[in-house]
């Protein structure tokens, strides 16, 4: 059971139609989001912010994007956003072979080496303590320029946000999600854990 229920949809208007840009990317407004809008000022900033963080204004693509989001989420343990950047990652074009093959990425040719050189980097900016070194960072500077590094950073900053707040919230899945979190994550042992209906 969630720590605090969310509200209805409609409960607050702004939010309401700002919210309606996770139709595109997940198909539903999430449950966060109408938590969060039990103070609007948090759910609206929290929107704007997702919406900045998750464009696309260089090469990482948004389905890059939400595999960086799924690797940070899975090494910080939160299953509620591992189902949801699995969802994503599905709507921007994600194959199967890739959404299964995402946590083992460094074993396979279905990723270039600037998405390992990326996939390597969240997962040392989402450790704890953080595990950014000099080889990750020259990696990273081979394949992506100043602005895409900044755009990565921000998805990995983003989810250790979201990470923490589901994780705390005990936030439910929406089935949607965790019908996508089962297909592609299961057979990791992945689990609704906390985050079951």
């Amino acid at each position: 059971m969630p720590l605090i229920r969310p509200l209805p949809t409609g409960h607050d208007a702004e939010v309401a139609e700002l919210a309606t840009f996770f139709n595109e990317t997940l198909g539903f407004p999430p449950n966060s989001v109408l938590t969060m809008q039990r103070r609007p000022a948090i759910a609206k900033a929290f929107i704007e912010l997702n919406k900045a963080v998750m464009g696309n204004h260089g090469r990482v693509t948004s389905e890059q994007k939400r595999l960086i989001g799924y690797l940070t989420s899975a090494n910080t343990g939160c299953k509620y956003c591992q189902a949801h950047t699995i969802l994503a990652a599905q709507c921007y074009g994600g194959s199967d072979a890739r959404l299964h093959a995402i946590w083992n990425f460094r074993d396979t040719d279905l990723f270039s080496a600037a998405e390992k050189a990326a996939f390597e980097f969240a997962i040392a900016a989402s450790a704890v303590p953080n595990a950014v070194d000099d080889a990750i960072a020259d990696q990273l500077r081979r394949h992506w320029d100043d602005g895409e590094i900044v755009e990565i950073l921000g998805v990995v900053a983003l989810f250790g946000y979201l990470n923490r707040w589901h994780d705390s919230m005990g936030t439910s899945l929406e089935p949607g999600a965790q019908s996508a979190g089962q297909q592609h994550l299961g057979h990791m042992g992945w689990s609704p854990g906390k985050h079951g209906n």
